[in-house]
């Protein structure tokens, strides 16, 4: 028996002796620091420069592809504004961040952004209310009549504001919306705001903004026009005295009066005014209902003409009224000297238009 234990201990598996771990770490000590960083360093070296190797590789063609992209942009641009012409949405959009002129006036550059402004409402209401192709040739002398309206136009704003710089003449946000609450106050822009911006949109493309945007340079050549033409504005005044030192109102009618329809009849508009007649601009109508039954008012400003109003007589909510016109110069006669001495070049060339 003891003879067997013995052999089973003797079988029993002798656990494996570990070989001793060898000392194979470096020894690091204040001496041999910095060699032992540049070893590792190096080591690194070899992955770390490839990469910025890389990088900088990445960076050449990033580079290099955005300038193709915006050399090829405003080679295009430039191609489809000054030779082709185009009108459309994209460039339109592009001149609005982008300052490309369309010319020179007065020493100024003009957006081709104004120009296209004015060129795409013309086009928009002629599209869109009346079904005007204008890719079809035969309109296409009408399209070249739009585009020279537009380039016109743009270029006198021009000048009107250079004679409004001249002259300190400006025109401010509360001006803008005065004259907008006095026309809405006659229905004349829809029964509200909603209707408003629908007609805008579909009759001109406009939004609010473009419609303020549009009415604050009219409101500036019309004041630059009051400004500068002192002649009228003392023949009005002049006028208005007569009448408050006693004379008859027809007959300063038929002595001044600018309006040939009426002056011989002292001025009588003919039939009764109602607060929403088209015939009459809103600030006439609205100063002229303000007014007692035989009362006479100051000079009215209607943004082309003075006025003298008298309400003859009110019939319930008409009103039988005269009036006594003086009307401005029109604002070419001060564009036009100023054009002459300052002088216009243009960047386009209107004929037939080429096609791309």
């Amino acid at each position: 028996m003891k003879k067997k234990l013995r052999n089973l201990v003797n079988k029993r598996p002798r656990r494996k002796q570990e070989p001793e771990l060898q000392d194979s770490a470096p020894r690091i000590t204040n001496e041999t620091v910095a060699a032992h960083r540049e070893e590792v360093l190096g080591t690194a070296r070899k992955y770390i420069y490839p990469l910025q190797h890389s990088k900088h590789r990445i960076v050449l063609i990033s580079t290099g592809l955005f300038i193709v992209t915006i050399v090829a942009f405003f080679t295009y641009s430039t191609l489809a504004l000054y030779k082709f012409q185009s009108s459309s949405t994209f460039l339109y959009r592009v001149t609005q961040v982008f300052p490309f002129p369309i010319a020179r006036a007065g020493g100024r550059f003009v957006s081709y952004e104004n120009y296209l402004f004015e060129l795409r409402h013309y086009t928009h209401y002629y599209e869109n209310q009346l079904d005007t192709d204008f890719s079809d040739p035969k309109n296409a002398p009408q399209l070249e009549d739009f585009k020279r309206r537009a380039l016109d136009k743009v270029v006198n704003d021009t000048y009107v504001k250079l004679l409004a710089e001249q002259h300190n003449i400006s025109v401010s946000a509360q001006e803008v919306d005065d004259q907008i609450t006095i026309v809405r106050n006659q229905n004349r822009l829809g029964g509200n705001e909603q209707v408003f911006e629908d007609v805008l949109k579909d009759y001109w493309g406009w939004s609010v903004n473009d419609f303020k945007r549009s009415l604050r340079q009219e409101l500036l050549a019309q004041k630059v026009a009051a400004t500068l033409d002192t002649e009228t504005k003392t023949q009005a005044e002049t006028a208005l005295a007569e009448i408050r030192r006693g004379a008859k109102f027809a007959d300063v009618a038929k002595k001044y009066s600018d309006d040939n329809r009426t002056k011989g009849n002292g001025g009588e508009l003919p039939g009764l005014v109602e607060r929403t007649d088209r015939d009459l601009s809103a600030q006439t109508t609205d100063a002229l209902f303000r007014l007692k039954k035989g009362h006479v008012s100051g000079i009215v400003n209607t943004g082309y003409a003075l006025e003298i109003l008298k309400n003859l007589d009110t019939e319930g909510d008409k009103i039988k009224a005269a009036h006594i016109l003086f009307q401005f110069k029109d604002i070419s006669e001060y564009i036009n000297d100023l054009k002459d001495k300052k002088g216009t070049r243009l960047y386009i060339s209107l004929g037939e238009t080429p096609k791309p």
